[in-house]
């Protein structure tokens, strides 16, 4: 459980999911074992009548099942203000790049410091943004790759919630070659 009680009312609540290493400045790092995404409780306990003002999730929704990351979309859209927002990034499955392919894929080997033998799905740009609109958000595409496996991205800034496996910030990503990307959304709740 996360306590969010010590954040003064003026500052805003902005809560790291999964966090595993990343510690970005004025962002609380959460992980599973005191916010679960699929348990009802931690979030009850650790929010009660405060709301977040923004999410940030970095490569979790693949190690849930498309039911389960339904279900988890819907518990964010609870916790969060409305006008507040989920920034969420995943593998993409459009990215036309074998390597990375093999690790994203479901079962797949992974790198050693991370796992991917538990990646349940591997989202599309379509299904993706129907996970969170189907729970009531408003869904802008930051960057993805279409069906054709081009690239797309649209204007989006690390202040409001930095992922690191992206264009912007991938250290890979050198020269105008692009190694290593994800599908990226900001999942807004209505005002």
């Amino acid at each position: 459980m996360i306590d969010i009680r010590s954040i003064s009312p003026d500052q805003p609540v902005r809560i790291i999911i999964g966090a595993g290493d990343q510690d970005w400045p004025g962002w609380i790092p959460t992980h599973r074992e005191e916010l679960d995404l699929l348990n009802p409780a931690d979030w009850e306990n650790s929010f009660r009548f405060r709301r977040a003002d923004a999410f940030l999730c970095e490569h979790v929704w693949e190690h849930l099942t498309e039911t389960d990351g339904r279900f988890a979309a819907t518990t964010c859209f609870r916790w969060l203000k409305p006008g507040g927002y989920l920034r969420c990034a995943v593998p993409d499955s459009h990215f036309p790049d074998k390597e990375y392919q093999q690790m994203a894929k479901v079962g797949g080997p992974g790198p050693k410091t991370h796992p991917a033998a538990d990646h349940r799905i591997v989202y599309d740009y379509v299904l993706f943004s129907d996970i969170f609109a189907q729970a009531g958000f408003d869904v802008d595409l930051l960057e993805y790759c279409d069906e054709q496996g081009r690239f797309h991205y649209n204007q989006w800034s690390p202040d409001d919630g930095p992922v690191y496996r992206s264009l912007l910030m991938d250290h890979r990503n050198q020269d105008g070659i692009i190694k290593n990307v994800s599908l990226i959304i900001d999942a807004k709740k209505p005002a």
